[in-house]
């Protein structure tokens, strides 16, 4: 009988040897993500919206033997996205990885919802996974092949409420990351998507203090939980790797059940 594993091993799910890029890398579950590549072996590029003390994400990628390099730049403009690729290509020649995590949020009811909100979380969590992604493209074509991983969200396939300009661009990023999946897996490129449940970090820190809301959502997940920023390493290191080679296009929640609830 054939040895189905000859073609297998536990090794497709090292990085060495690759640069991994996140956005927004600096705390929350970005934070996770870059800790997790460097654990799996990557070095690290890290995009900050602000000058924002580093030392403790540095930390957590040097002590596993890692390299990484901080950017700041505002990747809703394309200067910025300009900045980061340029320093990109100085720091380290390449780019095999990229997850596309930056984003923010703006809360109100919809009919007082503000214009110039819209256009920031827009350009923000929308503009800016286009515009990497297609930066990214060209040099992993060059190089002949990559990963590319956009961090959608629940919101990707539900309404929710007093978010529509955060719902509208995570169901975009979904739409972004078929669209490049159908072109590109010819390339050796393989772009796909996590969506991320609710996930206890500094931001989610004050839905969590509000009883009554916290309930609310506890009841609708059947792990009966949040999940810790830890609960999604195991999917982005897996869609990195080349354990992933024949994914193409496909969102993975990560939500302790909530989407079949």
């Amino acid at each position: 009988m054939e040895n189905i594993l000859k073609n297998f091993s536990m090794d497709f799910f090292r990085l060495d040897g690759k640069v991994a890029v996140v956005t927004g890398g600096n705390s929350g579950i970005g934070q996770g993500f870059a800790a997790a590549l460097a654990k799996a072996g990557a070095d690290l590029f890290i995009t900050t919206h602000s000058n924002r003390n580093n030392d403790g994400t540095k930390q957590l990628i040097e002590e596993e033997g890692r390299k990484v390099v901080f950017c700041q730049a505002d990747l809703d403009k394309r200067e910025g996205i300009t900045k980061v690729f340029d320093t990109l290509m100085r720091e380290y020649g390449r780019i095999d990885i990229l997850v596309n995590n930056a984003g923010t949020i703006k809360r109100a009811p919809i009919l007082e919802y503000k214009d110039e909100d819209w256009v920031n979380v827009i350009d923000t969590n929308l503009h800016s996974v286009y515009y990497m992604c297609h930066e990214a493209s060209k040099i992993m074509v060059k190089q002949g092949g990559g990963k590319i991983i956009n961090i959608a969200s629940m919101l990707s396939f539900q309404g929710g409420k007093f978010v529509p300009s955060y719902t509208a661009a995570k169901h975009g990023v979904v739409g972004i990351t078929r669209a490049f999946a159908n072109e590109l897996a010819c390339e050796n490129i393989q772009v796909n998507a996590i969506a991320p449940g609710y996930v206890a970090t500094a931001n989610t820190a004050p839905i969590r203090e509000n009883k009554e809301r916290n309930n609310e959502i506890l009841s609708r997940i059947p792990a009966g939980k949040w999940a810790e920023p830890y609960d999604l390493m195991g999917g982005v290191i897996f869609l990195a790797s080349r354990a992933s080679d024949y994914i193409n296009g496909h969102v993975m929640a990560i939500d302790g059940g909530w989407l079949v609830r």
